[in-house]
């Protein structure tokens, strides 16, 4: 069945879920992960996740949660020639209940200065919002959250004050950006120099 093929992916998959440093945050979803893994998951989402893995988004990977099967551990890429370049971002990616009728819920686990993302890590993205259509798909989402990433929108913005910076001083903007991915999106490239 699809049930058993994708535990067999989700217990390949656990040793890079303690790797990444959001197990935690999985723990604090323990009340929806016991009603989830009681009840069959919708093949919807078994077939998302299959393609998923099988056939990998560049720069993208999501990978779900063994003990929950709606949370997913995300890492995204800084895109090419942008301030986030060389950066791998962490992010959660939570699928409701009434999914795909409502948006997953995505934020940020690792600081990013960005206009749309907020201190909390929450992202401010038409499609996880009032243009969700269940035509979407979480592949969607994640490669609309990379384009984000090339392409801010301070018109739009989550954080007022680095929107402000990104109007007034775009230079002084991507520059903290810059340092900010160089802080907390690339810990683990500098740790294994020292």
């Amino acid at each position: 069945s699809d049930r058993v093929k994708l535990h067999l992916i989700y217990r390949e998959a656990a040793i890079s879920h303690q790797s990444c440093g959001i197990a935690s945050a999985a723990d604090e979803r323990r009340g929806e992960t016991m009603a989830t893994s009681s009840g069959p998951l919708p093949r919807r989402i078994v077939k998302e996740t299959q393609r998923l893995i099988a056939e990998p988004v560049a720069g993208i990977s999501a990978t779900p949660y063994q003990d929950n099967l709606r949370y997913f551990a995300v890492a995204i890429e800084g895109p090419a020639d942008s301030p986030y370049e060389k950066g791998v971002f962490q992010l959660e990616l939570f699928l409701p209940s009434d999914y795909p009728m409502a948006p997953p819920k995505v934020r940020f686990l690792t600081k990013i200065y960005h206009p749309n993302v907020d201190k909390l890590g929450r992202i401010c993205l038409d499609i996880l919002k009032d243009k969700w259509s269940p035509a979407l798909q979480i592949r969607t989402v994640l490669l609309s959250i990379q384009a984000l990433m090339s392409a801010p929108n301070p018109d739009d913005p989550l954080d007022n004050t680095v929107a402000e910076m990104w109007k007034q001083n775009e230079q002084e903007a991507i520059r903290r950006a810059r340092e900010f991915t160089e802080s907390f999106a690339m810990k683990h490239q500098s740790a294994g120099k020292k």
